[in-house]
């Protein structure tokens, strides 16, 4: 096997500027997939992280039985949370964590009544990873001793027809299936131009939400806030042995319509990288049968040689598949190089953040990643293809009559 690739070796370099055009075709179209790739991930970080701060974090922490009925947020306090909190924040990939209580209830204005989720924060915990305390509209952020204060959207103040300062109904869900109600006061507005999603949530201090709700000096839910997305696996998997009373969650069970839509944005890219790299792969054919018909005496005098029309065959083979794989270093490469610049200089996108809802999540710049998410089935794709590229003109060239060959002029 080692003479077959030393010859296909040497063979693909024997007419070396087509050689090089279909190494490059194949690179490029590989860097461009890194390229997608990186920059699809880097959006990902900008929007879906965004957005996930402002659903609930990567990862929640229930006590056990809360799946049972997760839609009505049950109020069931959570054994020993501050314990929960620091085996959180000794996780290396966890930026916070903080304590809440959730549930659900209504809130009624002169313009009628609205159902909301109601969640009781940490203010001083969540606001380093707060998008909605980033973004305050009117008035400031809740502090934990505020009583009858509530930090809502701009989007459910507008359907309300409040405003900074004034009073509404809040009733809401307490234990022992209790509705409790209390007037509150609007002590702050965010506006994260998503309104439909501002319209959701309506937040009070934790301890408000305690004596409120009667969940006395607990919480009912611990929420991690990660550097990145796909870290939540090796997260729960650290935590779980020490945890192993409490049930977890992340944000691909708890909102799949999101994990729904980066699956069917990755697919669609999957057809399309495929298509790419079978053009680039046309070129592999059309050299190998150029070389077919260039090294027709060459191949006569293998066969009068001996070597079988298999062994033919399998030279051939290997000349497309080294060229698949010098496409692939090559590609790797200009892709590494491509994504560690716009890495480090970001994609200035803020123009662009008014265009549809869901990008005014972007907050600044977008950094693309190297890339490498799916760098292994890229790359097994550029050599597949250059193998099956390579199967007709090693089919052409094993098929040639040696005594033919020999007087082919």
């Amino acid at each position: 096997m080692s003479l077959y690739l030393r010859l296909a070796w040497r063979n693909i370099w024997r007419q070396r500027r087509r050689t090089v055009i279909v190494v490059l075709a194949m690179g490029l179209g590989l860097a461009l997939m890194m390229l997608y790739d990186g920059t699809v991930a880097g959006f990902q970080q900008a929007i879906y992280g965004n957005a996930i701060k402002i659903l609930g974090g990567n990862i929640q922490i229930h006590a056990a039985g809360y799946d049972r009925d997760p839609g009505k947020s049950p109020l069931l306090p959570l054994p020993d949370d501050q314990t929960v909190v620091d085996a959180a924040r000794a996780q290396p990939q966890v930026v916070a964590a903080s304590r809440r209580i959730k549930t659900r209830g209504l809130a009624t204005s002169r313009e009628g009544a609205f159902p909301v989720g109601i969640v009781g924060i940490e203010p001083e915990q969540e606001l380093p990873v707060s998008l909605t305390a980033q973004n305050v509209a009117a008035g400031r952020l809740l502090a934990s001793e505020d009583e009858d204060a509530a930090f809502i959207g701009q989007g459910l103040a507008e359907a309300m027809g409040i405003g900074l300062g004034d009073r509404f109904t809040l009733a809401g869900g307490a234990t022992h299936d209790q509705m409790r109600t209390r007037t509150m006061t609007v002590i702050g507005i965010y506006d994260v131009g998503l309104p439909e999603i501002e319209k959701q949530t309506i937040y009070i201090a934790l301890g408000e939400a305690q004596r409120l709700y009667g969940v006395t000096d607990q919480s009912t839910e611990v929420v991690l806030f990660l550097h990145a997305l796909g870290q939540e696996p090796a997260v729960i998997e650290a935590l779980a042995p020490s945890l192993a009373a409490y049930e977890f969650g992340s944000w691909e069970t708890s909102f799949p319509e999101l994990q729904a839509a980066l699956g069917t944005k990755g697919g669609v890219m999957n057809v399309f990288s495929v298509i790419i790299l079978m053009i680039a792969g046309i070129g592999i054919l059309n050299l190998l049968l150029m070389a077919v018909y260039e090294r027709t005496r060459e191949i006569g005098l293998l066969g009068a040689m001996g070597l079988r029309p298999g062994q033919i065959s399998t030279l051939f083979i290997l000349e497309g598949t080294l060229m698949g794989l010098v496409g692939v270093a090559v590609g790797i490469v200009i892709g590494l190089v491509l994504n560690g610049l716009l890495g480090r200089i970001g994609i200035d996108y803020s123009q662009f953040s008014s265009l549809t809802e869901y990008t005014a999540l972007i907050t600044g710049r977008v950094y693309p990643t190297l890339g490498t998410e799916n760098l292994i089935g890229r790359a097994a794709t550029v050599l597949v293809i250059s193998a099956l590229a390579s199967l007709y003109p090693a089919h052409e060239a094993s098929h040639r009559e040696p005594a033919e060959a020999l007087h082919y002029v």
